[in-house]
């Protein structure tokens, strides 16, 4: 069992990158790809973590790309250092998004007179890459709202009082960022383009032809026809096909367990064995990326 898309508190999600690797060994994952938002803050860490585990670590990075509808993820997987490129490209959404939190927390103030101090954000849930879900989290304790859920639905979501849009990098600087730091550039859940499936091939073999090589065909948010037909999507561009879980970590979401994907399938060997390994040249060895032993880079 393999799982390559996860998230760890160096983004969004709730288990620090060392217990996320803990974990991954605990439920004998094969494969494991830590894949923060817009950061490579939590790869030394888990890298580290890994060691000494029979558990393959992948370090990798999911890329919040400029898109006019929807959701444009970009995963970076197999990445073995960071390049200028993908540093400029961290430093630039790291800063739109400390701009987008400040103004919900300009927001909350407003309507809810409650002060936020975003530097104390960041230490309580120690990420540089603050999000809607720590304004979740923290709006629950705070007792505002009962569960995290809530407050996206009451306050943050797309089309409430708090939600702010965020920007997002180029599409080809994405890509660039990624091959150049040693990555393969993957196209993570496409459904979140908000294009219909009888409307998207041209838009893959669009992004195929730019550079991206791999899609996410199989995510928690699609069923199982909808995967397979992104796959033959996938095949028909020349595109290798990945799964993952999204996993965020243990009971954020009812939906996200680790190793499982799509309609709560396991994921397969062959996602990594035929696919992803294959890509990156048919081999890899996290213990060869400046990501593990004597962190000098980041």
């Amino acid at each position: 069992m393999i799982d390559l898309h996860s998230h760890s508190s160096a983004s969004d999600g709730a288990m620090s990158p060392a217990e996320s690797a803990g974990y991954a060994a605990d439920r004998k994952l094969r494969v494991w790809a830590l894949t923060d938002h817009d950061t490579v803050d939590g790869l030394f860490e888990a890298a580290s973590a890994c060691d000494g585990k029979p558990l393959a670590f992948v370090p990798g990075i999911e890329i919040n790309v400029a898109w006019p509808t929807g959701e444009f993820h970009l995963l970076g997987l197999g990445l073995r250092c960071v390049s200028a490129e993908l540093r400029a490209t961290i430093e630039f959404l790291t800063e739109d998004r400390r701009e987008r939190n400040s103004r919900i927390a300009d927001m909350i103030f407003r309507d809810k007179g409650i002060r936020i101090d975003l530097k104390e954000m960041e230490a309580r849930f120690s990420t540089r890459q603050l999000g809607r879900p720590h304004f979740a989290r923290m709006l629950a304790g705070l007792g505002i709202v009962k569960k995290p859920q809530e407050a996206f639905d009451k306050f943050l979501g797309s089309g409430r009082p708090w939600y702010v849009p965020h920007g997002g990098e180029d599409v080809d600087a994405a890509i660039s960022a990624i091959v150049t730091s040693g990555g393969i550039p993957v196209l993570a859940h496409p459904r979140s383009l908000y294009i219909s499936l009888n409307k998207i091939s041209p838009v893959i073999e669009n992004l195929r032809s730019r550079g991206i090589l791999g899609l996410e065909a199989f995510h928690p948010c699609v069923r199982i026809n909808e995967g397979h037909r992104l796959e033959e999507i996938a095949r028909n561009c020349g595109m290798f096909v990945t799964a993952g879980s999204d996993f965020h970590g243990k009971g954020v979401r009812a939906d996200r367990h680790l190793g499982f994907t799509a309609g709560g399938l396991k994921i397969e060997d062959r996602f990594w064995d035929e696919e992803l390994l294959p890509a990156l040249g048919g081999t890899f060895d996290y213990k060869d990326t400046e990501f593990f032993g004597k962190r000098t880079v980041f």
